[in-house]
């Protein structure tokens, strides 16, 4: 299975300006999950997760820097962030990147720009288009165009549908994947739909990968998130 180009969450209180940027994103292949508010993110956050986030200062309730300082307190330091925002005083820029943000883009963006610094971002974190079809993790090689995953230069026996969980994992180590996201980004199916498959998966995965610990990997649950593959 192909992933998608990517999954970007959009901080956005104003809907007209929220649909055109969903616009331009998904017409660039990207998957949008918009939040009109801090309060929308903050509450779907436990249930949801993004490749990259795209936000907003100014919101009715509160400060994107007030969000993104409390992302980067409650573990969530390895998320791309993307101010987008009117305020462009050379103090608000250094504020938010001594934040934590990853980027600074003012508004109103142009379409090409908007798009070239979310695909540079991604990429920078191993998400982008052309992302590396090989990726060595030692003692893990992780073959992304073979499809194939080596423990100790040991091909490890993977179902189709274990590789592309585990493919989606390796991209994105460190962070934390809601179920939810793995529904529809390995399963293709909505969220909301009842099933333990993610859970069975997970546990066949992590016994096949040996990711408890034994090779310095761990694929640990991480409560009421999702789960999380790191190193360490």
């Amino acid at each position: 299975m192909a992933e998608a180009a990517g999954l970007i969450g959009l901080v956005e209180d104003d809907p007209d300006q929220a649909a055109l940027y969903g616009y331009w994103l998904e017409q660039a292949g990207f998957t949008v999950r918009h939040y009109e508010d801090a309060g929308d993110f903050r509450r779907r956050l436990g249930v949801e997760s993004v490749d990259l986030l795209l936000l907003d200062w100014n919101l009715p309730d509160e400060s994107g820097l007030d969000i993104l300082t409390w992302l980067r307190r409650d573990g969530h330091t390895k998320l791309p962030v993307i101010f987008l925002t009117a305020r462009n005083d050379e103090s608000d820029v250094v504020a938010g990147l001594r934040a934590g943000a990853d980027d600074y883009l003012s508004k109103p963006p142009r379409q090409g720009e908007l798009l070239a610094r979310v695909d540079a971002m991604l990429r920078r974190v191993g998400l982008g288009q052309d992302a590396a079809s090989v990726e060595d993790l030692p003692p893990f090689v992780v073959d992304y165009s073979r499809r194939r995953v080596s423990l100790q230069a040991r091909d490890v026996s993977l179902t189709e549908r274990e590789f592309d969980l585990a493919a989606f994992l390796f991209r994105r180590r460190g962070r934390v994947v809601s179920r939810e996201a793995l529904l529809e980004g390995v399963w293709n199916i909505r969220s909301d739909v009842a099933t333990r498959t993610v859970d069975t998966h997970i546990s066949r995965l992590r016994k096949k990968l040996e990711l408890a610990g034994e090779h310095g990997w761990r694929l640990n649950a991480v409560y009421q998130h999702g789960y999380r593959l790191e190193q360490g």
